[in-house]
């Protein structure tokens, strides 16, 4: 496995609207949340050592019988850790992965970066691997399919 993955996309947007879509409650449940589920911020506060929490709910039946056959529940809450925040420029976030099942809780570092461009903004996310191939290949599809996401979002805006 490599040391990081890199996702970049460019968006029609400002540096601004992206940050804003980052790091606010209705923001974040805009598009956060992989095709199938559903996400609910319960709280947030974006400072170093402030944190994020929200509930990823599965609602399309494919997604709901995977959670299940996976031995996963339904609905998950997750707790992140804001490591790093300079507004409008770059986030850094620790999310803690406790939902593995027969595997031991673990923390793993997303950064993102947004950069002004000609065509609008670009978003570098960069994610360290999970504890193993399969794990890190799902950590990226769902992270690609966030950005997608996250892009659909910008061009209905």
């Amino acid at each position: 496995m490599t040391d990081t993955i890199v996702l970049e996309r460019t968006y029609p947007a400002t540096a601004e609207h992206i940050w804003e879509l980052w790091t606010t409650p209705d923001g974040i449940a805009s598009w956060w949340a992989p095709d199938g589920f559903a996400v609910h911020v319960d709280e947030i506060e974006v400072k170093p050592g402030g944190g994020l929490v929200y509930t990823m709910t599965a609602t399309a039946p494919e997604q709901i019988e995977f959670m299940k056959s996976a031995g996963m529940p339904v609905a998950t809450t997750s707790r992140k850790t804001f490591t790093e925040v300079e507004p409008v420029r770059r986030l850094g976030y620790v999310s803690h992965i406790d939902f593995v099942p027969g595997h031991a809780p673990y923390d793993h570092l997303t950064t993102v970066e947004l950069t002004p461009v000609a065509e609008g903004v670009r978003v570098v996310m960069t994610l360290e691997p999970m504890h193993d191939e399969e794990w890190t290949q799902r950590i990226v599809a769902g992270r690609s399919n966030e950005l997608d996401n996250l892009g659909r979002v910008v061009a209905d805006a």
